[in-house]
Protein backbone atom coordinates (compact mmCIF):
# COMPACT_ATOMS: atom_id res chain seq x y z
CA UNK A 1 0.00 0.00 0.00
CA UNK A 2 1.44 3.47 -1.08
CA UNK A 3 1.57 6.34 1.50
CA UNK A 4 3.07 9.95 0.99
CA UNK A 5 4.88 11.95 2.82
CA UNK A 6 3.93 15.63 3.24
CA UNK A 7 6.51 17.75 5.26
CA UNK A 8 8.14 14.37 6.46
CA UNK A 9 4.94 12.78 7.88
CA UNK A 10 3.31 9.66 6.55
CA UNK A 11 0.44 10.61 5.10
CA UNK A 12 -2.03 7.49 4.97
CA UNK A 13 -3.93 5.90 2.18
CA UNK A 14 -7.42 6.41 2.05
CA UNK A 15 -10.23 5.57 -0.34
CA UNK A 16 -13.82 6.95 -0.32
CA UNK A 17 -16.28 4.42 -1.96
CA UNK A 18 -19.05 6.30 -2.89
CA UNK A 19 -22.21 6.39 -5.02
CA UNK A 20 -22.73 10.35 -4.40
CA UNK A 21 -25.63 9.29 -2.14
CA UNK A 22 -25.88 11.71 0.73
CA UNK A 23 -23.95 10.16 3.69
CA UNK A 24 -21.72 9.81 0.66
CA UNK A 25 -21.88 13.55 0.22
CA UNK A 26 -21.58 14.28 3.60
CA UNK A 27 -17.90 12.46 3.82
CA UNK A 28 -16.88 14.21 0.27
CA UNK A 29 -17.71 17.46 1.65
CA UNK A 30 -15.97 16.68 5.08
CA UNK A 31 -12.42 15.37 3.43
CA UNK A 32 -12.53 18.69 1.27
CA UNK A 33 -13.23 20.89 4.28
CA UNK A 34 -10.54 19.45 6.57
CA UNK A 35 -8.27 19.20 3.26
CA UNK A 36 -8.11 15.71 3.51
CA UNK A 37 -6.31 14.01 0.46
CA UNK A 38 -8.05 10.42 -0.59
CA UNK A 39 -9.10 8.43 -3.72
CA UNK A 40 -12.28 8.47 -5.14
CA UNK A 41 -13.90 5.03 -5.57
CA UNK A 42 -17.36 5.42 -7.47
CA UNK A 43 -17.63 2.57 -9.70
CA UNK A 44 -20.55 0.47 -8.25
CA UNK A 45 -20.14 -2.75 -10.31
CA UNK A 46 -16.50 -3.09 -8.95
CA UNK A 47 -17.48 -1.98 -5.33
CA UNK A 48 -19.98 -5.05 -5.82
CA UNK A 49 -17.10 -7.57 -7.30
CA UNK A 50 -15.28 -6.18 -3.77
CA UNK A 51 -18.02 -7.14 -1.77
CA UNK A 52 -19.05 -3.91 -0.96
CA UNK A 53 -23.16 -3.72 -0.85
CA UNK A 54 -23.47 -0.35 0.75
CA UNK A 55 -22.01 3.09 0.56
CA UNK A 56 -20.63 4.82 1.61
CA UNK A 57 -17.44 3.08 2.88
CA UNK A 58 -14.38 4.58 4.20
CA UNK A 59 -10.56 2.92 4.43
CA UNK A 60 -7.57 4.34 5.71
CA UNK A 61 -4.38 1.89 5.32
CA UNK A 62 -6.84 -1.38 4.81
CA UNK A 63 -9.31 -1.02 7.86
CA UNK A 64 -13.12 -0.36 6.36
CA UNK A 65 -15.33 1.66 8.19
CA UNK A 66 -19.03 2.21 7.47
CA UNK A 67 -20.57 6.08 7.82
CA UNK A 68 -20.86 6.63 11.51
CA UNK A 69 -17.13 5.13 12.08
CA UNK A 70 -15.65 6.97 8.95
CA UNK A 71 -17.59 10.06 10.51
CA UNK A 72 -15.68 10.01 14.11
CA UNK A 73 -12.12 9.53 12.05
CA UNK A 74 -12.74 12.35 9.89
CA UNK A 75 -13.61 14.87 13.04
CA UNK A 76 -10.36 13.36 14.79
CA UNK A 77 -8.00 13.05 12.68
CA UNK A 78 -8.77 15.53 9.60
CA UNK A 79 -6.84 18.11 9.10
CA UNK A 80 -3.73 17.02 10.56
Amino acid sequence: MLNFRKAGVILPNIILYSSHCPRCKVLEDKLAKKNVSYTLFDDVQKMVELGITSVPVFEVDGVKMEFRDANKWINEHGGE
